[in-house]
């Protein structure tokens, strides 16, 4: 289903209000956990977010995979599909349609935070202007912050209006890679906040059951000593059509070198893996009762 058209933002509203009840009511009786889908962020043509020598779309396809592993060996009545397995390029709207036709019940998008280019300008010399007076030459490079770090957990929601951050644009972006993305996302503008209403208002059904889910990630990571970024809300388009709750996970920053390690090291794995899944299995405690 493509985004609908910014007048259409009243109707997605009144039908989202009438549709909420209904929905949250059949979602909590006798609510097992039975289908996870694992989606490892990027992969094939869209894979430039990079640190000093790996590639975001490998660490989360890595961790995926072994997170999809634990739970099967942890959660044995729970299925484990995954949006890719390899390499490739899946667009967003196909990743959340194979939840949706999966009916499952959750989805969890695992990626790798980035810092974004910072332009800065240094002297390099001197020429000699009118009246002798001394005119600095100057030269712009650009370089990346390597020390910020932490983990934070998204859910799609209604930020504020004017929200255009980084995360949203780099997470959102590929969308521009998909072959036909002006059909299936209907013109979807990223400088066009409108576009974020709709995405944001689409998603709010499991909005209270996502922000459950978000705030166990963030707390196991908490318990293993990492950096607590928070739970956020966005508008991000491989969240918005989710039948399910769905969370997008930032395990760590891979333009901080010591986190590159960390996200690549087998400690780390098993440790990122080990605070997902015990998430994972709070959550369902909680649930199921």
């Amino acid at each position: 289903m493509p985004l609908l058209r910014p007048n259409a933002i009243l109707i997605v509203f009144i039908s989202l209000i009438l549709a909420t009840t209904t929905n949250y009511q059949a979602f909590t009786q006798e609510y097992k956990i039975k289908t996870i889908v694992l989606d490892a962020g990027h992969g094939g043509k869209d894979g430039s977010t990079r640190g000093a020598y790996s590639t975001e779309k490998d660490v989360a396809l890595k961790t995926a995979l072994r997170l999809g592993a634990a739970i099967e060996a942890n959660m044995k009545d729970v299925k484990v599909i995954y949006t890719r397995s390899t390499d490739v390029f899946v667009p967003l709207y196909e990743r959340i349609a194979i939840a949706n036709n999966a009916k499952a019940d959750l989805f969890i998008s695992i990626h790798c935070n980035d810092m974004p280019m910072i332009r800065s300008t240094s002297v390099t010399g001197y020429r000699k202007g009118r009246n002798g007076k001394r005119i600095p030459i100057t030269e712009s490079s650009y370089r990346k912050s390597t020390s910020t770090r932490g983990v934070e957990t998204f859910v799609s929601g209604m930020g504020r209006i004017n929200e255009q951050d980084e995360v949203i644009k780099r997470e959102n972006a590929a969308i521009f890679l998909e072959d036909n993305y002006k059909e299936n996302y209907e013109g979807f503008d990223p400088n066009n906040a409108e576009n974020y209403i709709i995405l944001s208002l689409m998603k709010n059904t499991f909005r209270t059951q996502s922000l459950k889910l978000a705030k166990l990630v963030q707390d196991e990571y908490v318990n293993v000593g990492r950096v607590n970024r928070g739970v956020q809300e966005k508008s991000l388009a491989v969240l918005a059509r989710a039948g399910m709750p769905a969370i997008l996970t930032e395990i760590g920053f891979i333009s901080n070198p010591d986190e590159e390690d960390y996200m690549n090291s087998e400690a780390g794995q098993l440790e990122i893996t080990n605070c997902l899944l015990k998430a994972i299995q709070s959550y369902q405690h909680k649930i199921e009762g």
